[in-house]
Formats: structure tokens, sequence, C-alpha cells
């Protein structure tokens, strides 16, 4: 273990989804190098458009998805989920809760016995009750802690991930 309690071998995974801006992406790519971990993009089977984006359009895709509560499919798949023993989730918030393509993500492993953060980057929302919304999606997880990281540096972001 280290000084701040993360087990120097636990193997670690950073899977994100991230709109258009790529504010997500970049977190989780900084996060990955900060840490040494492996790196695993959420992409829908069929890409988001920015009108697929628009929320101000009452019949936008996101908003028909969202309302509808569509499972939205995932492209690709992780090899040897298994092996993976932290798993930080990150995503951009929608409608106070993660993307439904995350929760799509998240339904298609088993986390038992995995121990699961999210992070999460966001115009204007807070993180809110995020972590208790995905959990039903991670049943058998350990969740540790849910963080909004707007603006967060290598160090900041480092330094949550050490305190999990």
């Amino acid at each position: 273990m280290t000084a701040q309690g993360k087990d120097i071998n636990m193997k670690t995974l950073v899977a994100y989804f991230s709109a258009e801006s790529g504010r997500t992406a970049s977190v989780a790519e900084t996060m990955a190098n900060a840490i040494g971990a492996d790196l695993f993009e959420i992409k829908p089977e069929k890409p988001y458009s920015a009108a697929d984006l628009n929320y101000m359009n009452p019949i936008s895709r996101c908003n028909r998805e969202f309302f509808a509560k569509k499972q939205v499919p995932v492209a690709g798949k992780i090899q040897n989920f298994e092996d993976y023993d932290l798993v930080l989730i990150g995503f951009p918030i929608w409608y106070g809760c993660a993307p439904l393509v995350v929760n799509t993500f998240c339904a298609g492993y088993d986390w038992t016995g995995k121990k699961v953060a999210a992070f999460a980057t966001s115009g204007g929302s807070g993180i809110g009750k995020t972590a208790s919304k995905l959990a039903p999606y991670v049943k058998g997880a350990d969740i540790l802690d849910a963080r909004l990281l707007n603006g967060a540096d290598t160090n900041e972001i480092k330094a949550w991930v050490e305190s999990l």
C-alpha cells in the first residue's frame, strides 16, 4: 500500500464517455497518464451528432433517449474486464446523472468485488446523487466516491485517485 492507501498492485481502468466538447476525454486521459491506468472510451454504436446533443430541442436524440429511458448500445467491449480492481468511470452530467450510454456500458459487465469511483464534468450541474444513480448498473461493486473534476489539474486528479 502507498501512504495514501491505494494498493500499488491494484489494476486500474479509466472508462469514460465524452460528448462533443471533449472535456471528459481530456480529464480521463490526464487521469490515466497520471496514475498509470488503462483507458477505454465508451462510445455509442451510433455516434452522436451536434444536433443529437442539443438538449434545448425537445425532439433531439438525447432527449428522446432520456425520456424513453432507452438503452444506448455501446460500441466495443473491454477485454479481460475481470482483471481490473478499480474502475474510474467518467462522463458529462446529463439530466443530473450519467448519460444512458454509460448505464448501458456498466450493465454489460460483472462488477462483483470491484471498486468504482465516478468522475464527471459539467457545464453547470453539480455532482449531486450521481454515484447513487449509477449504483444499480454496477451491482456488486463498492462505490467509493463521485467527484466533479471541471478544470482539475494533474496533481488534483492524482490526489483524488490516491485518496480512494
